[in-house]
């Protein structure tokens, strides 16, 4: 059928990803650094994605394609968790997409699922906004790289955002990767963190006592460990015990994957060194 869908202009598309979290449909996924558009019955041709690109790649365009099948979408999407169905609710509501919202209505009803509260007034955070554009440092020649000819300790950061409220969980780092779960204090009670813990790993971030969004946190490792290719999972945690939480939390979300991946777990004295 001819309808309206989104198309990609991969000769400006730069991977940053930021398109991916704000289509709550799950079309979207960076491959091989570029956005890729997955499954055409899976957008709907709202463009929601649209203003999250700062470089202008994704356009809408009227083309034979798949017919947007709201059911298929629902299904993805409640295997997501509640925080990506309550933001799929939400656009179709801005949109006032109500036969679609009927469908995604009578799927819950169906599936005994619980609608969550959406409120659409909520603005969602700056798109363009430098502080979380995703970087993938493996392939840019950094200060860090410069700094270890001149004797100073060099960076093995290999990515930014590294917060977990912010990462994307289809960035392009996850990929086969090494993943490195750790709680916020420990990179500076530790000295060797660097070395000993970041070194050719993907770092994820939060403070489990002071941030309030455990479930989304969750929700968002598990997709990042369900979602890519995960070799293997450290978790950085500090002695205290409010900082076991980072431990459960990504026992949580590895349980809910369904994979099967090693997890170490190290603790770090408030004084330095491993307990």
């Amino acid at each position: 059928m001819k309808r309206q869908i989104i198309k990609i202009d991969e000769n400006k598309c730069t991977g940053c990803g930021l398109c991916v979290p704000n289509c709550p449909e799950g079309a979207l996924k960076v491959i091989d650094g570029k956005a890729r558009l997955v499954g055409e019955l899976l957008c709907d041709g709202l463009g929601a994605c649209i203003g999250n690109c700062p470089e202008g790649a994704i356009l809408i365009e009227e083309r034979d394609a798949e017919a947007y099948d709201e059911k298929k979408v629902m299904g993805n999407i409640v295997r997501s968790g509640p925080a990506v169905l309550a933001a799929h609710l939400k656009h179709l509501k801005e949109h006032d997409q109500d036969d679609y919202l009927k469908i995604a209505e009578e799927y819950m009803k169906d599936n005994n699922i619980e609608e969550p509260e959406v409120n659409i007034s909520d603005k969602p955070m700056a798109c363009g906004c430098p502080g979380t554009m995703m970087r993938d440092f493996r392939k840019e020649d950094s200060p860090a790289k410069a700094q270890s000819s001149t004797g100073a300790v060099q960076s093995e950061l290999r990515q930014w955002p590294t917060q977990l409220h912010l990462v994307n969980p289809h960035a392009p780092y996850f990929a086969d990767a090494d993943l490195l779960v750790a709680a916020d204090c420990t990179a500076f009670a530790f000295g060797d963190f660097h070395r000993r813990f970041l070194k050719g790993k993907a770092l994820v971030m939060f403070c489990p006592k002071l941030d309030t969004t455990m479930d989304m946190y969750v929700e968002k490792l598990t997709a990042i460990i369900r979602d890519n290719n995960i070799k293997s999972i450290t978790v950085a945690k500090m002695e205290v015990p409010c900082c076991y939480g980072a431990l459960s939390l990504t026992e949580q979300a590895l349980k809910a994957s369904g994979k099967n991946i090693v997890l170490k777990e190290y603790t770090v004295g408030i004084q330095g060194g491993i307990v």
